[in-house]
């Protein structure tokens, strides 16, 4: 019984969290995440907050404050600044459709809002869109899913 309910528990404490996120929006849990707090700084300064916030579905390749720290600061200054190129730049981390992991590690290529294409690659059991290690997947929002990168992806 003890085993049971042990199993029950970490059931439970596995899955709760992914559901409970499955009711809000991909900005909801972005916001909600200290990690993401450069990303909605520049969603916001992008226009982009109510787009992805909308029915989707997206799947978004997530940049955390520590792939946005890589970038030299007064390039990301400059970068937050242009409207149109962060636009450019946050759209490439956007793919149209809701890309769970499984799907993504088939992929070879995968075409963003942005209209250029990102390069999906697996090196030994990690998955990398152009070269950015996908460090956790799936996370499961209401309008699509976010797999978080290490790295931000520029436009070519």
């Amino acid at each position: 019984m003890k085993k049971l309910l042990i199993l029950t528990a970490l059931t439970l404490s596995l899955t709760l969290p992914s559901a409970l996120a499955a009711g809000k929006t991909i900005v909801d849990i972005a916001a909600a995440d200290p990690q993401f707090s450069t990303l909605v700084t520049a969603l916001k300064a992008a226009g982009l907050v109510e787009t992805l916030s909308g029915k989707g579905p997206f799947t978004v390749f997530a940049p955390t404050n520590a792939a946005f720290a890589k970038i030299p600061k007064a390039d990301l200054d400059k970068l937050l600044k242009n409207k149109a190129a962060l636009t450019k730049v946050l759209t490439y981390h956007v793919v149209a459709g809701k890309v769970m992991a499984a799907d993504v590690m088939k992929m070879k290529m995968a075409k963003t809002v942005q209209g250029g294409e990102v390069t999906v690659s697996m090196m030994g059991k990690d998955v990398e869109i152009n070269g950015a290690k996908v460090i956790k997947a799936d996370i499961v929002a209401s309008n699509g899913v976010i797999h978080v990168i290490d790295t931000v992806l520029m436009p070519k």
